[in-house]
């Protein structure tokens, strides 16, 4: 089951006195600003998919968690577009990137970078890694070994790097986009929890449909140049990011709304097949996420819809199936679905 799927599909109990209109008559954003807001986002999305076709839901989820703040962990088989993504993103907003292949012989250096001695001054300078910019994409991240992956821990948690004992803040706005491969295991680490954690979403990359799948052979045979070097043009600014990204702290959510998300985490914990539940820091990027989707869809507040919506991308790597569960062919997805279902959600 897929995220749109389950956002479409899933009902839950309702429970009485939600007070969402209230949150609306409140609003601290004006009609036009949540109008300009909206308007910008599409644009953006509709940029960065004319590369990345039949492939939606993931880029809204990407930008998503890049306004929130946040940080994307791409699971997919290879070449689906990962790389392209984040390309595309990129120049949509004229931003820098850089990308990182992860291999087995792979330093921290390597990401972060380090200090090296100039023999003609006998001064140590800063040679800055790949980090330093303000889209990074980790491709193949569990290729490399816990040392290394660990060196993103700061980067993704803090936002800045520690060289020497000396701490430097990392571009505004920033985020980590990292891919792995869910069928190659050979010469592959597993990620620890605690960076699994720092993820806001897990999008999961999928085959595109037939008639996409027919666009994309057509794009990249219908001249040399083909899909990855055709030309992207800027539709954002970086203040325009910035001033989105400040918005989003204005998009209201009631109480009853943060009830409900955070009595869906809590439920993972206690759940009849999930052998470890969700932490603190999934109810926190479930509330964001949802305001960001919220501001997608033109409105000034989360409702219960919001929440189911980023239930998945939040939660399916945050969580670890019984044996039992998984001998039986369940899924992260199933059983988040099974919660979604019984956990009551406040009316609209």
């Amino acid at each position: 089951m897929n995220d749109a799927e389950l956002e479409t599909n899933q009902t839950s109990p309702e429970l009485p006195n939600s007070t969402v209109t209230d949150a609306q008559a409140e609003s601290l954003i004006d009609s036009d600003t949540l109008h300009k807001a909206s308007t910008q986002i599409s644009a953006l999305k509709n940029n960065v998919q004319r590369l990345l076709i039949g492939q939606n839901d993931v880029v809204e989820q990407v930008i998503i968690a890049f306004l929130a703040g946040g940080h994307v962990l791409l699971e997919g088989v290879p070449g689906l577009g990962k790389t392209l993504l984040i390309r595309a993103l990129a120049k949509s907003i004229d931003l820098d990137y850089k990308r990182v292949q992860f291999t087995p012989d792979l330093m921290p250096a390597d990401v972060t970078g380090h200090s090296m001695l100039d023999m003609a001054s006998g001064q140590f300078s800063l040679r800055k890694g790949p980090a330093f910019t303000h889209l990074l994409l980790a491709d193949e991240i569990n290729r490399a070994p816990a040392k290394t992956q660990a060196a993103l821990l700061e980067v993704m948690q803090e936002y800045q790097i520690t060289i020497d004992g000396k701490s430097m803040p990392l571009e505004t706005p920033f985020m980590v986009l990292a891919t792995q491969n869910p069928i190659d295991n050979e010469g592959t680490y597993p990620l620890p929890e605690a960076e699994l954690d720092r993820f806001m979403l897990k999008v999961l990359v999928s085959y595109p449909e037939h008639q996409d799948e027919i666009k994309l052979t057509k794009l990249n045979t219908e001249n040399q140049t083909g899909i990855v070097n055709a030309s992207i043009q800027s539709v954002l600014s970086k203040q325009d990011v910035l001033e989105l990204k400040a918005l989003v702290s204005k998009v209201l959510i009631d109480d009853n709304v943060v009830d409900y998300a955070v009595g869906l985490v809590r439920a993972t914990r206690e759940w009849d097949g999930i052998v470890h539940g969700a932490g603190i820091r999934a109810s926190i990027a479930l509330v964001q996420a949802a305001k960001v989707k919220a501001l997608c869809e033109g409105q000034s507040f989360v409702t219960p819809d919001h929440i189911k919506a980023m239930l998945l991308p939040v939660l399916r790597h945050r969580i670890i199936l019984s044996a039992e569960r998984e001998i039986s062919g369940s899924s992260a997805e199933q059983v988040l679905s099974e919660i979604i279902q019984q956990v009551a959600a406040p009316r609209q």
